[in-house]
């Protein structure tokens, strides 16, 4: 289905022509002043200087050929050159109508497929997962499901951290520990000695403390390089060790985005792309750009204009281990050769943007993907205490990402104890209540932006929160069960009586531009924004009218349909969120 600023831009931009002015003039816009109008066109104040017209007079123009339109209730021209557009209900409910019988809820689609590949999720084998990976899981999940919504093709992939320095501190760490392992002697066999089981406790414990040791003691942080390039060479013993870490760091780490709804079509991490090393330095020398600087083979990728210094990509360190940036390049000719992407988009910790221009310019200059595929960082901000730092448990911690969630699925229980409309599996519904606060919570902030984690105000039955928009559409769902409908009934809305629908209606034809909004700017804000306005909306409406005992026939089965279209239309944004909905609470 068509947007409807683009709708309305061709009618307008058909009447500019027809007036004798340049259809490019005729773009629509949503309005400034909803008091006024509901959309509205500022061509007429470019035109002016190209047709030597006051505005205002291309406005009058252009205004009384659109009046002609059925479509329009008011078309005016307001100083000084605005053209002012009202809809008619006939049209809005048009609109309505062709946008609950679309097997896509009126989301507009690709009209060619693409293919993007979107990195997210970014854990470290070997650590547990902490909150600051929290906003790279959802954001990335809702990016992921918008574009999908959309009509691209995405492909998301967790990219594991788990081919590089921490992973040499932490089996140098198990060395010391663990000396009689088989897996540390000269004469290892993969094919008969056994590796112990790992203990999850002490191996999401190491790290840190390998990291910590290895500023105090020369001698560990030597044999943990050597151990980097033995893991990097597939040394026997070390490569074994290695992976049977990884099996149980990506098994605990699964269960953790299990509860977040958050969902990856591949699992791989830095190692995947070790074996395209070769060919990025093959290719990287044939382009002339690799060249030795202090023992270290790099590329200089800064430009003319740069506002900030940009150093060369290290690409082999002195000792020929690899680093970030190698595995980064590497995996983009890994996803070329799989995938064709037209587009990567990566979300992680803003402190990285440096690091993925230095990627993004090198992948250019080496030619590893075409020219037109579209490289794109979303570096996020932190979720910050009330005091404005690094969110911490009470000790001064770091907290860990299920210690969070469970904090938040607490909280949600404890708000619902005295609820008597809750059915089925109480904690299943406080852990989508809590999920929904969480989520949320954070996503309806600009993503660059840092935010206040504030648990009370996220699970809030009030105001703009996730916990509000699940009780909204419990209060549909029930509405609709009680009229003997289902929730994913699309009965025809049959006309507009009161400016409280006019207000919902109109709600719910925007929500349909707020997934390109979103995908765009990788900004999952904007379809918390339209479903936060379609929620007050239907609150409104719902206050002003009793659709269930409405005598007039008519106007019950209409306000039933929008009343159902209002819970689909939530229901996909939520979903695009990766919100889950709940029966009642």
């Amino acid at each position: 289905m068509e947007k409807i600023t683009s709708v309305l831009t061709r009618k307008t931009a058909s009447a500019f022509e027809k007036c004798g002015y340049d259809p490019s003039l005729g773009e629509v816009a949503v309005s400034n002043r909803p008091e006024l109008c509901q959309f509205q066109c500022n061509g007429a104040l470019s035109g002016a200087k190209i047709f030597r017209k006051p505005p205002m007079q291309i406005a009058a123009d252009v205004a009384a050929e659109l009046s002609r339109d059925p479509d329009f209730k008011e078309v005016s021209a307001c100083p000084p050159g605005f053209i002012n557009i009202t809809l008619s209900d006939e049209f809005i409910v048009s609109l309505l109508n062709e946008i609950s019988s679309d097997e896509f809820l009126g989301v507009q689609q690709l009209p060619s497929p693409k293919t993007i590949v979107i990195d997210y999720g970014g854990p470290n084998v070997a650590k547990p997962l902490h909150i600051g990976h929290l906003r790279s899981a959802i954001i990335g999940e809702s990016v992921k499901r918008t574009a999908r919504a959309l009509g691209y093709n995405v492909i998301g992939d967790v990219h594991f951290g788990d081919w590089g320095t921490p992973y040499g501190l932490t089996i140098a760490e198990y060395k010391v520990r663990h000396p009689d392992w088989p897996c540390f002697k000269d004469d290892f066999d993969p094919a008969s000695d056994v590796i112990p089981e790992i203990d999850e406790a002490e191996m999401n414990e190491i790290y840190p403390y390998a990291s910590a040791k290895s500023k105090e003691d020369g001698e560990f942080k030597t044999v943990s390089r050597q151990t980097v390039v033995d893991l990097q060479n597939r040394k026997p013993g070390v490569y074994d060790l290695w992976k049977k870490i990884k099996d149980v760091s990506v098994a605990s780490v699964r269960s953790i985005y299990e509860k977040l709804s958050v969902d990856f079509d591949y699992w791989y991490g830095e190692s995947d792309s070790d074996g395209y090393t070769d060919e990025l330095i093959e290719r990287l020398n044939e382009k002339g750009l690799l060249h030795e600087s202090e023992g270290a083979m790099v590329v200089d990728v800064a430009e003319d204009g740069d506002k900030i210094s940009v150093p060369p990509v290290i690409i082999k360190k002195s000792d020929g281990s690899s680093i970030y940036a190698t595995f980064d390049l590497a995996t983009i000719i890994q996803r070329e050769h799989d995938f064709h992407p037209d587009k990567i988009w990566y979300l992680t910790d803003k402190r990285q943007n440096l690091h993925f221009t230095q990627v993004f310019r090198c992948a250019k200059k080496a030619e590893l993907v075409p020219e037109t595929t579209e490289f794109k960082h979303l570096g996020f901000g932190a979720m910050t205490g009330p005091d404005g730092k690094p969110f911490k448990t009470r000790d001064g911690g770091v907290m860990t990402l299920s210690k969070l969630i469970e904090m938040v699925e607490n909280a949600a229980r404890e708000k619902l104890k005295d609820s008597e409309y809750i059915s089925g599996d109480k904690d299943e519904t406080a852990h989508r209540i809590g999920m929904a606060a969480l989520k949320f919570g954070d996503m309806q902030n600009q993503p660059t932006k840092d935010y206040v984690f504030d648990l009370d105000k996220f699970l809030s039955f009030d105001g703009k929160t996730g916990t509000y928009l699940l009780y909204t559409v419990t209060r549909i769902n029930s509405v609709l069960k009680k009229a003997g409908l289902e929730y994913d009934a699309s009965p025809k809305v049959g006309g507009i009586f009161s400016d409280g629908e006019r207000s919902l209606a109109l709600a719910i034809i925007m929500s349909t531009q707020s997934y390109e909004k979103a995908c765009a700017d990788l900004a999952p804000s904007a379809l918390c924004d339209s479903a936060y306005t379609i929620a007050s909306e239907f609150s409104k409406f719902y206050h002003d009218n009793r659709i269930l005992t409405e005598p007039d026939p008519a106007k019950r089965e209409s306000w039933l349909a929008l009343s159902a279209l209002t819970g689909r239309t939530l229901r996909k944004l939520l979903d695009c969120l990766g919100i889950e909905t709940v029966e009642n609470m």
